[in-house]
């Protein structure tokens, strides 16, 4: 049998196994999908070299396929085996994560934390966690980037919380059939046996974008690391699960206040300093939303006036990413001083009620935040409704006295909020090292509890007729 004829038989026994799964004969099938009994018989008999791209489609919504059946009844009909498809992405040229359109924003510690971690030998599950829009993401492509150029490593990028199937002509390519066969695998944690295989030995960095651990799919994961002694995995994910063996990475808001370091080196631009200059540096999520600004709204002069106003902004948006770029959105409407106001009465209102400015936006930001807050337990619930009211910082102490219970379990608890990112915790003061760590729920984790609007009732508008008032 000539390789021509091997590939063939491979469909036609992929496409006949799939059909007798569905419980469907080949009269039904070709009644449902309106492809002719005929060409069925040839397929499944292995009479065509490469059944075209409609027609398989065809037969795969007719059979009503899920996303495993699917992609390898597409990989069997480009005759390309899964090895196949490994084989065409796996060269370091072909196998990368995808370029960044952004520049990073202060994340200098993270990146070089992170890419410490995956340059090690010892160190062979990352999961980097966070909250909804911190730039989880965007961090992992940056140490995915360097892990890749420094080493010549080919990068696996897998987004794992796709909201469907890839239906453009990028859906047909070598990366995008494998990440559509890998991506319900890890989510209902199946067998990885012809990926190990083909990994083997190989040098390779997996990255599940997105990725939330379930008790079913870690057993996948550790089977994929102990089958290839030279693979890496790195996750990200909305929730702290820790796997025997594996670090957690937590990634914490853009700071807005000064962030520590030494001062900028004096040079020739040091001494005829731009307006703002001594506002913005150091101060990440204030260089962020200037950014934005500053391409939506060319016209406006960034003077020290303005950069306090922005400093403010990002200091009630506790320095969230997807907040400051939402927020900036409202620009062509509304002034500075406008939004501040707004940031400053209902955060989630302002954030949520903002047009999206890309197609396939993210979810509104507070309905990401309320299903973080929905999946802790009761005894992190309870905490972050209890200390959510307050005004002021707080420390375990403090947490303990209002739940009544020992400063240990409230330690316990303190410690679980912050790996999620729904408090902030503040640097201790120049010699208040022995002072007891202080606290914070975020601002827009706050508006989300304390907030008694009803969910149906949009406050965008209500808000934004007030602060154009």
């Amino acid at each position: 049998m000539t390789n021509r004829q091997a590939r063939s038989a491979e469909f036609g026994a992929v496409l006949r196994g799939a059909r007798e799964k569905a419980g469907l004969t080949q009269e039904q099938l070709a009644g449902l999908s309106t492809v002719s009994i005929r060409a069925i018989r040839d397929l499944e008999r292995g009479r065509v070299v490469r059944p075209r791209k409609d027609t398989v489609r065809l037969l795969a919504d007719a059979m009503r396929l899920g996303d495993t059946g699917r992609a390898a009844l597409e990989l069997a009909a480009d005759s390309a085996s899964v090895g196949k498809a490994l084989h065409d992405v796996y060269s370091p040229e072909l196998a990368c994560p995808p370029m960044p359109v952004h520049t990073l924003f202060g994340r200098e510690s993270e990146l070089r934390a992170l890419s410490d971690l995956l340059g090690s030998e010892r160190e062979r599950l990352v999961t980097v966690v966070g909250l909804p829009g911190v730039g989880k993401s965007r961090l992992a492509q940056e140490a995915a980037l360097q892990v890749h150029r420094r080493g010549d490593i080919p990068v696996l990028w897998l987004p794992m919380d796709a909201g469907g199937r890839t239906t453009d002509k990028a859906a047909h390519r070598p990366q995008a059939a494998l990440a559509n066969w890998v991506r319900p695998l890890v989510s209902e944690g199946g067998h990885y046996d012809e990926l190990a295989s083909f990994i083997a030995d190989r040098p390779t960095l997996l990255v599940l974008d997105g990725h939330e651990m379930t008790p079913a799919t870690s057993p996948a994961l550790m089977y994929l690391l102990h089958s290839c002694r030279r693979l890496r995995i790195l996750l990200t994910s909305r929730r702290p699960h820790h796997v025997s063996g594996g670090r957690l990475l937590p990634l914490a808001p853009l700071p807005t206040t000064l962030a520590p370091g030494p001062p900028p080196i004096p040079g020739p631009a040091a001494m005829s300093p731009l307006p703002g200059d001594s506002l913005s540096a150091r101060r990440p999520a204030v260089e962020l939303m200037l950014s934005y600004v500053s391409h939506l709204r060319p016209d406006l002069l960034l003077t020290d006036s303005v950069i306090g106003v922005v400093a403010e902004i990002c200091e009630a948006l506790d320095g969230i990413p997807q907040a400051l770029e939402a927020a900036t959105s409202w620009l062509l409407l509304y002034s500075l001083e406008q939004l501040r106001e707004m940031a400053r009465e209902s955060p989630l209102a302002l954030v949520d009620g903002a047009p999206p400015l890309t197609l396939g936006a993210a979810a509104p930001l507070g309905e990401l935040l309320a299903s973080v807050r929905a999946g802790l337990p009761d005894r992190q619930a309870a905490l972050l409704a209890a200390m959510a009211p307050a005004a002021s910082s707080w420390t375990v102490d403090d947490a303990a006295e209002v739940l009544g219970v020992p400063s240990a379990r409230a330690a316990q608890d303190v410690h679980a909020l912050l790996l999620h990112g729904l408090i902030r915790q503040f640097p201790a003061a120049p010699g208040g090292a022995d002072r007891p760590g202080e606290f914070s729920v975020l601002h827009l984790v706050r508006d989300l509890v304390t907030g008694e609007r009803p969910p149906e009732e949009d406050a965008a508008p209500r808000l934004l007729a007030t602060g154009a008032a």
